[in-house]
């Protein structure tokens, strides 16, 4: 195991033994990709397979700040109690879970491995350590189709999986094989969410504009929010 931080507390290192003496992981390598809340690193699994691995990091003072919004109105949040690190494990188990009703609605995200504490295990996007790049870091060869694939992929995701991702943006869609492959699933929320349809409308904005800027010709918030629940779909 080659790298670790001086952030990672015992309990959290804890939690990596754990992981890798059941054979989840083999070792641990460098850190991919960094934001306030969490860190992922590369991983080997089973056979050698690369895999990522999400570490929320139980130590951020950013976090309830950063997650209140998504947190009040959720029920699984009523009874935890409200100290940073409870909330961080159940923060990981919701990302687990987002994860697995997304696949099963059909859309291409990250396969999810295992969930202990404050650590997700999940598929590694990408090829010889090397992560597939963002949506906002590769140019397109097909905008527009690219554009209808995420219409589509936040469509399922609220039809069938009954999830909004709340945070879409060109900073949490890869492009792996010309497909997107959306990541970032911890904050989705239920439809029935106080602020879902906010998030929704949101997500919907952040894609019109970005893509709008790369040339493509894109229906309004309103039209494309109609398009992704449904004529006569249930709005929250």
């Amino acid at each position: 195991m080659d790298v670790l931080e001086e952030v990672f507390d015992k309990p959290t290192l804890m939690t990596i033994y754990s992981l890798l003496n059941r054979g989840f992981l083999t070792d641990i390598f460098g850190v991919l990709r960094s934001g306030k809340e969490s860190r992922i690193y590369l991983g080997k699994g089973p056979g050698g397979a690369d895999i990522a691995i999400k570490i929320y990091l139980t130590t951020s003072a950013e976090f309830r700040q950063g997650m209140q919004k998504y947190i009040e109105g959720d029920p699984r949040f009523k009874r935890v109690s409200k100290d940073t690190k409870s909330l961080v494990y159940l923060w990981a188990r919701k990302e687990f879970d987002n994860l697995g009703a997304a696949a099963h609605a059909g859309v291409r995200v990250p396969k999810r491995v295992v969930v202990e504490k404050n650590i997700v295990l999940m598929e590694f996007i990408g090829e010889n350590g090397i992560p597939a790049p963002l949506l906002r870091e590769v140019p397109l060869t097909e905008p527009r189709k690219t554009f209808q694939k995420i219409v589509d992929s936040i469509s399922r995701l609220y039809r069938k999986a009954r999830l909004v991702h709340g945070d879409l943006s060109e900073y949490n869609i890869m492009i792996w094989k010309d497909d997107p492959v959306i990541f970032d699933l911890a904050q989705a929320v239920k439809p029935d969410h106080p602020m879902a349809d906010t998030f929704l409308k949101r997500d919907i904005d952040n894609l019109i504009k970005y893509f709008s800027r790369v040339g493509v010709e894109t229906p309004s918030v309103d039209e494309l929010h109609r398009q992704v629940v449904g004529e006569g779909g249930e709005q929250a």
